[in-house]
């Protein structure tokens, strides 16, 4: 095999990361924009050690679960990796991801449930952090970084999200651009604008939005901006800039100030409400949520009556005030300040009487609850895609009498903290992928471990 040469492969699977595996040789081709079942000449790109990568030339056959995109732009933004998938398909692959990738790096055949459905496919996100850059002739741009790529994909209108955003968006564009104010280049570290992020609430439709801006105050220009955004769509609920002046790919720093209006939005689940600040964290699906949420409410109390719960990593305390009704107390543990202060109010607007709010470091306060030998029944943790690290992991396990529940958004951190649990004394019970990310390869993934001889 030599990069540049062509062949017809048969698509096997797809993979984690989203491309679809083929063989050549019986040697792994690795080919995005694929679908499993589709037969394709293929140019190899690239090649590895282990596998090579390679681009479609043609399809000579579709797989029957090869659909027509409903997105321009599908195949070129690095968004939407498998909107060409039937959705009863992308189902079965993600399962399938969870399955290999588990496999993989623990060494073991764990039964894996079938994928639960989002309730919806498109404009289902509620949250959307566009990068914003500068073309050489001045036009402002802001959208989504093409895969594997740091060029920036102007984006006009995105199926995944209300259109109403699409809209707000161009005219943000424009009038930014009339006015003089130059998107963040992060080469020269100049430049204002770095990020356009929009927050919704699923059962209301408010809007805010938060301009992330390489500033530590609010120019003329951008609040004359703000001024012309609410005049245009008077149903806008807050304009916010969050002050991002580092050298840095996070997107929020820890100081945000209101320009007008609220700097937070109100979101119901069923008769649950949460009031989510600017840079609060909050799932992009809620509807979705609301299923994870239920699912790990039911394997609990299903098993244990009224426990005693840990939620670490617990945000605005989502699963806390969920889980509050069918348990003794709750403990959340959260790092971030204005999501813990949200996690105070959220407390009060639902009226929980058992919950306390700890904003601490969880791994910090991992370790200060064992040296206290505090003992929880039910440990919740819904970590940042990089998991746990093993100290962490460890303590935490120490706090727990009976149950685990790890909610993750990365297979491949949660099979490597699989290991460490499993080598701990607990068994996972259930494995529960979710499709928090539809037309992604991405999947939230619920597990209960039992503690053995419990």
């Amino acid at each position: 095999m030599i990069a540049g040469e062509e062949y017809t492969v048969n698509i096997e699977k797809m993979i984690n990361g989203g491309s679809g595996l083929a063989r050549v040789n019986n040697f792994p081709v690795f080919i995005e924009n694929a679908c499993c079942g589709d037969t394709l000449r293929i140019k190899i790109k690239k090649i590895n050690n282990s596998y090579a990568t390679g681009e479609i030339v043609r399809i000579e056959s579709p797989s029957k679960s090869r659909i027509k995109p409903q997105c321009a732009l599908s195949g070129v933004c690095g968004s939407c990796d498998w909107l060409h998938i039937a959705y009863e398909e992308q189902l079965l692959q993600k399962r399938n991801i969870v399955f290999e990738t588990i496999k993989k790096i623990t060494g073991k055949d764990y039964k894996i449930n079938s994928t639960i459905a989002s309730p919806e496919i498109k404009e289902y996100r509620c949250k959307v952090q566009y990068p914003v850059s500068q073309r050489k002739t001045g036009r402002i741009v802001a959208g989504y970084y093409k895969k594997n790529s740091h060029e920036l994909i102007n984006i006009k209108f995105c199926p995944m999200h209300n259109p109403l955003i699409s809209n707000i968006l161009e005219f943000i564009k424009d009038n930014a651009q009339k006015l003089n104010i130059d998107a963040y280049n992060e080469k020269k570290h100049k430049g204002l604008i770095r990020h356009i992020v929009f927050r919704e609430s699923s059962y209301n439709k408010d809007i805010i939005i938060i301009f992330v801006i390489n500033s530590e105050t609010i120019s003329e220009k951008l609040l004359k901006l703000s001024k012309l955004i609410l005049e245009h769509f008077s149903f806008i609920k807050g304009i916010c800039a969050n002050f991002n002046t580092q050298k840095t790919n996070v997107i929020f720093s820890d100081k945000t100030s209101t320009i007008f209006g609220n700097d937070y939005y109100i979101e119901q689940l069923d008769n649950i409400k949460y009031k989510i600040s600017a840079n609060s964290f909050f799932q992009v699906n809620p509807k979705c949520a609301k299923i994870i949420f239920n699912t790990v409410k039911t394997l609990i109390n299903e098993r244990i009556s009224m426990p005693e719960v840990l939620d670490a990593y617990s945000g605005v305390s989502s699963f806390g005030i969920w889980l509050s009704s069918i348990s003794s107390s709750v403990t959340c543990i959260e790092e971030v300040k204005s999501s813990s202060n949200n996690a105070i109010e959220n407390i009060k607007l639902n009226n929980c009487k058992n919950i306390t709010i700890i904003n601490s470091d969880a791994e910090k306060e991992f370790e200060r609850l064992v040296k206290n030998n505090v003992k929880f029944d039910v440990c919740i943790i819904d970590p940042p895609r990089k998991g746990c690290n093993s100290g962490a992991l460890q303590n935490l396990l120490k706090l727990s009498r009976k149950y685990l529940v790890y909610v993750s958004c990365n297979v491949s951190t949660l099979a490597r903290d699989m290991k460490i649990i499993t080598e701990c004394d607990f068994v996972p019970e259930v494995i529960q992928p979710v499709d928090m990310f539809p037309n992604t390869y991405h999947t939230e993934i619920i597990v209960l471990f039992s503690k053995k001889n419990i």
